[in-house]
């Protein structure tokens, strides 16, 4: 294995500084790319999606839980002898709801497969993340994952439902923070700092971050 050069520390550093200045760059211009998210149209969503849940049949404004926002994450599925092993990945990166929860927002995987066979898959990952059935909908073809995956985004007004955004193939890749989840709302993080349209909420950093089980009841 050929491993990376080795210098003096002054040499890394400057090195490292050379880097830095080109990452501060990239994070600025995903800053300006999550603001331009946050200003996307959306589009109603009219077809009265049924899931299949642990608790029984469910419509897609059920998978919001009574928060204002969703994202759905559609999990490949070819048989309970083929699981995906990137998308298993993915949800291994899935953190603890309650930050998303105190955002108002809520995750759910879909896949078009069986109930049961989904229920035991999950029980053998030790994975909480609710887990619907899209089977016999056309939920994950009308989403753009087929018999694939994706990611996508929900606004509900009331009882009406809005897509607001999706994405697959690599843009899926570097999700997996509370952040980078967040960054695909059209809320957003909802810091003072973030440049939103007018009228977004929006509170201080840091002040409403909590561990876990100091959220309190949970915000909605």
């Amino acid at each position: 294995m050929k491993h990376p050069q080795v210098v003096s520390e002054r040499q890394w550093q400057a090195a490292r500084e050379a880097l830095l200045a080109k990452e501060k760059e990239l994070t600025r211009a995903m800053d300006a790319l999550a603001a331009e998210r946050r200003r996307l149209p959306m589009v109603r969503v009219d077809e009265d999606y049924r899931f299949h849940g642990p608790e029984g049949p469910a419509s897609l404004l059920d998978l919001f839980d009574g928060r204002s926002q969703l994202i759905t994450y559609c999990f490949m599925w070819h048989g309970s002898d083929d699981f995906c092993s990137g998308c298993s990945m993915f949800v291994d990166n899935i953190g603890h709801p309650a930050h998303l929860h105190a955002r108002d927002v809520s995750l759910a995987l879909v896949s078009r497969g069986p109930l049961d066979e989904i229920t035991r898959f999950k029980q053998r990952m030790g994975w909480t993340v609710p887990w619907f059935s899209s089977l016999g909908t056309g939920f994950n073809d009308d989403v753009g994952a087929g018999d694939g995956f994706a990611l996508n985004v929900f606004l509900r007004d009331g009882d009406d439902v809005y897509r607001t955004y999706s994405t697959t193939g690599r843009g899926v890749e570097r999700l997996g923070s509370n952040w980078t989840f967040l960054d695909l709302t059209p809320f957003g993080r909802q810091e003072i700092w973030e440049e939103s349209p007018e009228g977004r909420p929006q509170t201080p950093p840091y002040g409403w971050w909590r561990l876990h089980d100091e959220y309190g009841d949970d915000p909605r």
